[in-house]
């Protein structure tokens, strides 16, 4: 989808003025001290912004929010970031009730109440699991409370590093159906370089991949209570304009600009339409659980003719996973083509493989003439 006509200035407070709904990330180091615990001045001066900015009602925000860990790390003692899983978790646990505590009774001098929604990619990539995500979220926005999102990181295995939450506020944006995605750290936007370094320039917007290709990207922020760096960043602000949300990245210090729709930050214009569907959570957000390999035959079915994935293209089975799990979908080279949610077991599998489903329900029942994995649930990952 093309931007509006204008100079950066004009396209941007265009986009910011006629934004209904607006998703805000801040990540750890805006709102917590690099020793670990929140940061209670941080935390206002942020809801003093969004709270002043959501005073209309005529305007929406919806919070996605990192600090869980960070916030958990001085209360149990810990002076850094743990590197082992369960000690993570213990500090999320702690943290995410100090974090939404603060929120809540910070968002309270506005007369506003918070909603605390927490997410892990399988309450988003499965359909039931989706819908009732964005019914949650619509409900506390018709009800004039501000959610605010996390991963759910108390239980999260591998998605504990999903990208400081980053590539979390993408997802929640299109899932809200969002006007704007800002995302906001303790980089006030993205530079040529190492903003350090003598000579880095800041790019004050970006119309698509071709304005990166030169672009030297860092990794964890300076703080280093988060796990996200300015490539996450630049990742989720890719995903959000590939599906129509324009994207303002800059520091936490400059939300009120940037919520203004003054020149602030990094622009990034979309690259592409507004979907609704939840097909974007599978293709960003899922961990394929195991693959299928595929024939010629079968691959020119599900990419060239966008068909479901029968059980007699499939030639192999690798990985061990349940039904309604996320499984790669790969060609005879083993390349990924498509992603896609399993209708079987691992196990079950092989004694489908090469057949047609007619064959399969005379001899196992019914149940068994069905798609190994349907169309409605399986993304394509190249052309």
């Amino acid at each position: 989808m093309a931007a509006a006509a204008g100079t950066r200035d004009e396209v941007l407070r265009h986009e910011v003025e006629r934004a209904r709904r607006i998703v805000v990330k801040v990540g750890s180091s805006s709102l917590t001290t690099a020793a670990g615990g929140l940061d209670a001045d941080r935390v206002d001066a942020l809801v003093d912004v969004l709270a002043k900015h959501g005073e209309s009602r005529e305007k929406e925000i919806v919070l996605v929010s990192s600090g869980a860990i960070a916030a958990g790390l001085a209360p149990l003692g810990l002076d850094r970031r743990p590197r082992d899983l369960a000690r993570q978790q213990a500090a999320a646990s702690v943290g995410q009730g100090l974090l939404v505590a603060r929120y809540t009774a910070s968002f309270a001098r506005y007369g506003r109440r918070v909603g605390q929604i927490l997410l892990t990619s399988d309450d988003t990539s499965r359909r039931g699991h989706y819908r009732n995500a964005f019914r949650t979220l619509e409900q506390l926005l018709a009800m004039g409370a501000v959610p605010v999102v996390n991963e759910n990181d108390t239980i999260a295995t591998d998605e504990i590093r999903f990208g400081d939450n980053d590539r979390l506020a993408a997802l929640v944006a299109h899932l809200v159906r969002a006007d704007l995605l800002v995302l906001l750290s303790d980089v006030d936007g993205l530079y040529d370089g190492d903003p350090s370094s003598p000579g880095a320039s800041r790019i004050e917007e970006v119309h698509g991949p071709a304005d990166l290709a030169d672009v030297s990207l860092g990794s964890v922020g300076a703080a280093g209570v988060g796990t996200g760096g300015m490539v996450t960043k630049v990742d989720a602000a890719r995903i959000a304009a590939g599906a129509g949300i324009p994207v303002v990245l800059t520091s936490a210090r400059h939300a009120a600009d940037a919520l203004a729709g003054r020149v602030t930050g990094t622009f990034f214009h979309r690259t592409g339409r507004r979907s609704a569907d939840r097909l974007l959570w599978l293709a960003h957000a899922s961990s394929p659980q195991g693959a299928l390999i595929l024939d010629d035959g079968a691959v020119d079915a599900v990419v060239g003719r966008r068909t479901s994935l029968l059980p007699a293209g499939v030639q192999r089975v690798e990985g061990d996973f349940s039904a309604g799990d996320p499984v790669e979908l790969r060609d005879a080279q083993g390349r990924p083509v498509a992603r896609g949610l399993v209708n079987f077991d691992a196990k079950e599998i092989p004694q489908l493989l090469g057949r047609s489903t007619r064959e399969l329900a005379r001899e196992l029942g019914p149940e068994y003439e069905r798609e190994i994995v349907h169309r409605d649930d399986l993304v394509l990952l190249r052309p």
